[in-house]
């Protein structure tokens, strides 16, 4: 057993059984030193080795684990993913001609796909109550060795989540190590991609060698997500969407015999498209399934010449705004930053963004606002807010009508409509379509459709006179999944908006009135 560490007992020894035999580069003592690292401190440390035809590396890489190791985690669990050679027969024979108790082996009677495959190994560390597991392939593209270095800050409460990478230098760096060069460039560029939508600074988003706090897996639902390799990409964005602290340490790279399952330029879509349809589910465009979670009663539409950004234009810092439609209050919490008292009205219980909110309200738009009457702290208000309401309700005209009363003098009403004439319905209509979505201006929870003629209708034969008028921009860089303060989005934005000022009807997304009461309305 050479290199080994002489502080092992003879029942460490026989407790870990396998002879190890690391790579070359960790044949010095110095880089085998992790006596420290591997520590458990009493955490319930796991390993789980997902298998794929890795009958010719899988007992390598369980002999690249070090002494340390094996005597703090309490189980190496290796999950053959039904594999069509003796992977599962091999790693069986190593267990009990090993007499290894700490190694399980278990075997899917179907392949479940590398995300699948993955599933299932979280699964079964949490339904036994594990603190910590570690990913760790059974091809041997990952050093085993380093193990510790990957649960070592989880165990010491300073992550969720603890990925190795890569491209950091402290080995010689991934060309060093035979990655081949366009592999390099394209991880280099999804990298930059997904830092840049996710607002991460991480040096590498695909390497598989990964370690997780279990308690951080639980609150994250795993049940919709790929099967497929972007599994990883889709876990990350979970992570960052929920808050998780996660940490890179450095690893080797190495690049060998191995067979290579996957393919690049599917994985690089499906990367960009998980992307995608996370930004277009957390702005409101579309619930994808893999992030139906987060999908928002009402999100909040930030990009340049949106509704909610033209709204904030509108209300001064420090104004009395009463906010009809609410949702999670996304933008009270904007409006709170800018010095705004906002009360908020809802339909929703309760409201995320409560705190930004110095009331908020409970109610059933469907039935007006006279069961607001004595439960406001103020009588009225500098502005009063029905963006994106009104076309959702059976009276709109009725709500319009008892919104007068919460005004103080000289106030101002905001109220956004969506245009029916935009071209993207005027397309589907010449094509012989009208389907509802999820969003838009098709929402099917859309009771009635507005264009520029009959939305001021509707304030002036209800007690309003239009002070401004403003059309919306089509949120092209939502639906691209872009983020909004992007300088794409900016662009995208500031094109759309000059193209909207000479065809507001055309191309106008949504209608922006700004109205105070008639003064002779009976």
């Amino acid at each position: 057993m050479a290199g080994m560490p002489n502080s092992l007992s003879d029942l460490d020894l026989k407790a870990q059984a396998l002879p190890f035999e690391p790579a070359e580069l960790f044949r010095t003592q110095s880089l085998l030193d992790d006596s420290q690292t591997a520590e458990c401190s009493g955490k319930r440390i796991g390993i789980l080795v997902v298998a794929y035809n890795a009958v010719t590396t899988l007992l390598p890489v369980l002999k690249r684990i070090t002494p340390n190791v094996w005597r703090n985690v309490e189980e190496v669990v290796v999950f053959d993913d039904a594999s069509q050679d003796a992977t599962f027969e091999l790693a069986v024979g190593v267990k009990l001609m090993r007499d290894l108790p700490k190694l399980k082996v278990l075997r899917h009677a179907q392949n479940l796909g590398y995300g699948g495959n993955q599933r299932a190994g979280y699964q079964y560390m949490m339904e036994r109550g594990f603190d910590v597991v570690v990913l760790l392939h059974g091809d041997g593209q990952y050093a085993p060795e380093v193990l510790s270095h990957l649960y070592a800050p989880i165990v010491r409460g300073e992550a969720e989540a603890v990925f190795g990478s890569r491209m950091m230098r402290t080995y010689g760096g991934p060309l060093k190590g035979g990655m081949p060069l366009y592999k390099y460039a394209g991880n280099r560029i999804l990298t930059a991609l997904e830092n840049r939508v996710l607002g991460l600074d991480l040096t590498e988003f695909h390497s598989g060698y990964r370690a997780y706090s279990l308690e951080a897996l639980k609150r994250i639902n795993l049940d919709n997500l790929t099967s497929d390799f972007h599994f990883d990409t889709e876990i990350i964005i979970k992570l960052k969407h929920q808050g998780m602290r996660i940490r890179e340490v450095p690893i080797p790279t190495y690049y060998g015999g191995e067979i290579c399952y996957v393919n690049g330029m599917k994985y690089a879509w499906n990367v960009v498209r998980a992307l995608r349809n996370y930004r277009r589910t957390v702005g409101g465009v579309k619930a994808y399934p893999e992030f139906s979670e987060y999908w928002g009663h009402y999100a909040l539409k930030d990009a340049p010449y949106s509704s909610h950004d033209l709204a904030l234009r509108a209300v001064p810092g420090g104004s009395m705004v009463l906010d009809v439609g609410c949702g999670q209050g996304f933008l009270a919490e904007r409006m709170a930053e800018r010095g705004c008292r906002v009360t908020g009205v809802d339909a929703l219980p309760e409201a995320e963004r409560r705190h930004a909110m110095a009331e908020y309200h409970c109610c059933d738009l469907r039935h007006g606002l006279a069961q607001l009457q004595g439960r406001l702290r103020e009588e009225s208000f500098d502005h009063v807010l029905l963006l994106d309401v009104l076309e959702h309700l059976p009276e709109p005209g009725e709500v319009l009508r008892q919104t007068r009363g919460f005004l103080m003098p000289g106030g101002r009403l905001l109220v956004s409509l969506p245009n029916v004439a935009n071209i993207t319905a005027r397309l589907h209509l010449l094509s012989g379509r009208w389907e509802y979505s999820d969003r838009g201006i098709l929402d099917r929870t859309h009771l009635r459709f507005y264009t520029r003629k009959s939305g001021r209708e509707l304030l002036e034969q209800n007690g309003w006179e239009i002070l401004a008028e403003q059309m919306t921009v089509m949120p092209v860089a939502m639906v691209l999944g872009l983020r909004p303060e992007s300088r794409m989005t900016r662009w995208i934005s500031t094109v759309l908006w000059a193209g909207t000022r000479l065809l507001p009807g055309v191309l106008g997304y949504q209608m922006l009135f700004q109205a105070r009461r008639k003064p002779t309305h009976g």
